[in-house]
């Protein structure tokens, strides 16, 4: 979907009163979807899920993306405290089980989010993984909740036009080889040459964030 299409798409679902919020990690991707929100409606809140875990230039490049472009970006914090995000043997379930980490700090602190609100605007990409292109435009989602995402059909040549275009920066860790920025335990740097997405825990089978398996309904 391009601007004007995501545009009256978003003017639509406020005629019909429906609560709208939309989710970043703030990697240099998830700028476009922002960066046009933010050209649309800067009251639509944003919410950041601080997992803890996430490396201190991701959380200092969020402070900066909210200030350039105006939003009303909102931390969501997960409810388990990490010392009790340990297994039998006293390890973090980073090292043991990644899902249920992924469960513990991003899944579970976003519910609350998604009882409270009708639409959710998600910038996933058909050609970032196996799962995500079998996503339609609109999804259903948990708590009648319904998922948007506009960005399906990008790609990273339309991705990075655009950034180029409209002068936004980029994260300030890809220069040192990280092109899909998680949570620092789960992200390693990569050759530039290769998937982005291979940089997501690497050496497991894990390769999926929960947000995208446990948050949404395939029909």
């Amino acid at each position: 979907m391009q601007f004007e299409e995501i545009k009256e798409k978003l003017n639509g679902y406020k005629r019909l009163g429906l609560k709208v919020f939309s989710s970043s990690s703030f990697q240099t991707h998830s700028l476009v979807l922002l960066h046009m929100i933010s050209r649309i409606d800067k009251t639509i809140p944003i919410f950041f899920i601080n997992t803890g875990y996430h490396f201190p230039e991701t959380v200092a490049f969020k402070d900066e993306i909210a200030g350039l472009f105006g939003l009303d970006v909102r931390n969501v914090s997960p409810l388990t405290p990490k010392i009790m995000q340990r297994d039998a043997h006293g390890r973090l379930m980073f090292a043991s089980d990644p899902d249920y980490c992924c469960f513990l700090n991003k899944t579970q602190p976003m519910e609350p989010v998604l009882a409270e609100y009708d639409v959710w605007i998600n910038g996933v990409r058909a050609d970032q993984s196996d799962v995500r292109k079998n996503f339609k435009t609109e999804s259903p989602a948990p708590f009648n909740t319904i998922r948007f995402h506009p960005m399906l059909e990008w790609n990273p040549k339309m991705i990075f036009e655009y950034l180029k275009e409209n002068k936004i920066p980029h994260h300030p860790l890809e220069e040192k080889g990280y092109f899909s920025i998680g949570c620092e335990p789960c992200t390693k740097r990569i050759d530039m040459n290769a998937d982005a997405r291979e940089g997501r825990w690497f050496g497991l089978k894990k390769t999926e964030c929960g947000l995208n398996t446990d948050l949404v309904e395939q029909k």
